[in-house]
């Protein structure tokens, strides 16, 4: 099997990358870094441009107005928005556009979120008694999982119990909430089946493994940069066998995330994806500290822009699907495997 990109796929990674370069450049990454404490709100500008690029839309049928293009065009579409730092419930707002929803105000949800006109965050139920929820402030609508259920309700329903707390990543902001007692029903997933929310689940923790590994990724580039560039005894630092050390281990990390998350997009099996968002975490956070110590003192400053990378690693890394759950998800299927003899 050839799991080289196509012309096709290449053409959407790219031209997402530009999007994003002249959209969303890093100048615009540090006016919503440093304004976290009162502008915390998305740019809804941008995200009506990504919904009229196809963003959201990616996996709709082209008979449904969408691009029809499947699970790795999403996946590396997610790598460019996670490497540039994206703010946004980026995951919820694209799976609530894929829903075949019966009732109207679900469908109006999802229709909105497929042109950008809506912006949709998530919360799972099964998560526990009180949830995190992210850009609540900002969010039309939330795609709520409970079960094998999923509803889309209007962000209102969570406002009153929404209490805001600190998050890690100054582009993130979190609100705890009690869930409104209504069961989640009514919504089927993007093939027409009911019980949407299993398969929501792994979408869901496919696409943010996706944005783990375009961080790790980007954090390559920026510690291969910093090394040609930083001078140290009149030499680059990357000339020093432990720099060059930790620029390699990055590189095998990124690129070790990357086949297992481009492989998980094809099969689409849990245990795929497991293997998939543990890697991309790990590859993710690992690799923005050690591009912080490529870094040295600068590193640790505001105005660098590693720990921003850390620090939405450490966010995403509990979205969906945690290192505990994804290692739980591979050992039974091991298991299965060695009872069955497959």
């Amino acid at each position: 099997m050839d799991f080289q990109l196509d012309d096709d796929q290449r053409a959407l990674r790219d031209g997402m990358r530009e999007l994003l370069e002249r959209r969303f450049p890093r100048a615009r990454l540090r006016t919503v870094v440093d304004g976290h404490g009162g502008a915390a709100a998305l740019d809804r500008t941008l995200w009506r441009e990504l919904g009229a690029a196809g963003f959201f839309a990616l996996r709709l049928p082209e008979a449904a107005g969408g691009v029809g293009l499947g699970l790795p065009e999403a996946v590396l579409a997610m790598e460019e928005a996670g490497g540039a730092l994206l703010p946004g419930p980026l995951v919820a707002t694209q799976l609530a556009a894929g829903l075949n929803a019966t009732d109207a105000t679900d469908a109006a949800y999802a229709t909105a979120a497929a042109e950008g006109a809506a912006v949709v965050t998530a919360l799972d139920l099964d998560a526990g008694a009180d949830g995190l929820v992210e850009h609540l402030a900002s969010a039309d609508a939330v795609l709520m999982l409970s079960g094998e259920d999923a509803e889309v309700l209007a962000a209102a329903a969570l406002a009153d119990p929404a209490r805001p707390i600190r998050s890690v990543d100054p582009a993130t902001p979190l609100h705890r909430v009690r869930p409104p007692a209504v069961t989640p029903a009514g919504v089927t997933d993007a093939a027409g089946f009911p019980g949407a929310a299993a398969r929501l689940r792994r979408e869901a923790a496919l696409l943010t493994a996706a944005q783990q590994l375009g961080s790790a990724s980007r954090t390559v580039r920026m510690a291969v940069d910093h090394a040609t560039e930083r001078t140290q005894f009149g030499r680059p630092i990357g000339a020093f066998q432990a720099v060059q050390h930790l620029c390699a281990q990055m590189l095998v990390r990124a690129e070790s995330a990357r086949s297992v998350v481009y492989a998980a997009a094809v099969t689409e099996e849990a245990g795929d994806i497991a293997a998939a968002k543990l890697l991309a975490d790990e590859a993710a956070v690992r690799n923005a500290r050690d591009c912080l110590q490529v870094h040295g003192g600068m590193g640790f400053t505001w105005e660098a822009d590693v720990h921003l990378h850390l620090k939405r690693a450490w966010v995403r890394a509990g979205q969906w699907q945690t290192a505990a759950g994804a290692e739980e998800e591979l050992a039974a299927g091991l298991l299965l495997t060695g009872e069955t003899g497959l």
